[in-house]
């Protein structure tokens, strides 16, 4: 099979995959909350990250209430969750409004966050990631005055946005990254949950790691979880042992572990030994640094969460439709930064592919 067949393949795979994932529909168009959660603070971040996330024409959104319930990754996850909080603080910031996040510290907790915001009468509840879809279902059908919102799932519902992202393109970038730079031919992808959202990311990467080094072979270990760092670190491992120089993780707070083992082998590994880790949903170097961050798959969750809201703002909420994000918005991508540890010739060749795949 020549490159371009496996190519061709691998792009096939992922469509099928998002398709079925997001219902073929494209229109652009109970338990305790965590005592440690602080509605009114931003977790850590950097203060460039949702820099880009809005416009700049003003808009009052004085009076109304947003308001967003994590998974159980929780909102200092380092990835999804903190970009979504990343975007709703972005839009208090640019427009006044008001902004909240309740953590899920177990799945039991996700309905009864989200009942919490609806009973408050907040102008839109969003729920963060797949694993949220029911429970923004149950809060939707029983309160059909109230608006809910969606990241990484279909929910059809009249009063539910649904916004759904092609991490497959920007994985397949990060793929032509690792397949051009691995010493080895041996790269990892380490998963969280085994679920369509993630199934992207993984397709599109192996995808693009097959389009331009088809001698390399990816080696996939989903986890299990989404907030266990030290299954993460194990994963890692394994991979790294096996002789795997670079890991692509679509894990959250799982991934944090990832960062973690690669940074302790680095501490007394030979340069010609060195190994690294490619980020995921933010540019995962301004946490975890340069040294062990080859590049990032951003997954602009942030500007999701913010151009949603502020639609709400403006009366154009996309209440009962379905959007999906991707190369064309600049929805997914690679970092400005990645240009530290990748050579412009395998960044001229991710710009060539990038723009096969608008």
């Amino acid at each position: 099979m020549n490159k371009t067949t496996k190519l061709l393949t691998g792009i096939m795979l992922v469509a099928s995959l998002t398709l079925t994932a997001c219902g073929a529909k494209n229109n652009n168009g109970g338990g305790a909350a965590s005592p440690s959660a602080s509605p009114s603070e931003s977790p850590s971040a950097s203060p460039t990250a949702s820099e880009s996330a809005s416009p700049s024409e003003t808009v009052d959104g004085k009076g109304f209430k947003f308001a967003m319930v994590t998974d159980v990754g929780g909102v200092n996850d380092k990835s999804f969750n903190q970009s979504a909080w990343e975007g709703l603080k972005t839009l208090e910031t640019e427009t006044g409004a008001s902004v909240k996040y309740q953590e899920s510290k177990e799945a039991t907790n996700y309905l009864t966050n989200l009942n919490k915001f609806v009973r408050e009468d907040y102008n839109l509840t969003w729920g963060i990631g797949f694993l949220l879809g029911d429970a923004v279902k149950d809060a939707a059908s029983k309160n059909p005055d109230a608006h809910l919102a969606i990241i990484d799932s279909v929910v059809e519902a009249p009063n539910v946005a649904s916004i759904t992202f092609a991490e497959n393109e920007g994985s397949f970038l990060v793929g032509v990254v690792a397949g051009l730079m691995t010493k080895s031919n041996k790269i990892g992808f380490v998963g969280g949950i085994d679920i369509p959202v993630i199934k992207r990311f993984e397709l599109g990467f192996v995808a693009g790691v097959a389009a331009v080094n088809p001698d390399a072979k990816v080696e996939i270990n989903y986890t299990g979880a989404f907030d266990k760092a030290d299954l993460g670190k194990a994963a890692a491992a394994s991979l790294y042992n096996a002789g795997a120089d670079i890991i692509f993780h679509a894990a959250g707070g799982t991934g944090n572990g990832v960062f973690n083992e690669a940074k302790e082998r680095n501490k007394s590994a030979a340069a010609d030994k060195k190994v690294w880790v490619i980020g995921v949903d933010k540019d995962q170097s301004l946490e975890f640094g340069d040294d062990v961050t080859l590049t990032s798959m951003l997954k602009r969750v942030d500007k999701a969460v913010y151009s949603v809201s502020r639609d709400m703002i403006e009366g154009k909420f996309p209440a009962g439709q379905v959007t999906t994000l991707g190369l064309k918005d600049d929805a997914v991508g690679l970092p400005e930064t990645s240009k530290t540890n990748v050579p412009q010739d395998v960044l001229d060749k991710v710009e060539e592919y990038k723009q096969k795949n608008r």
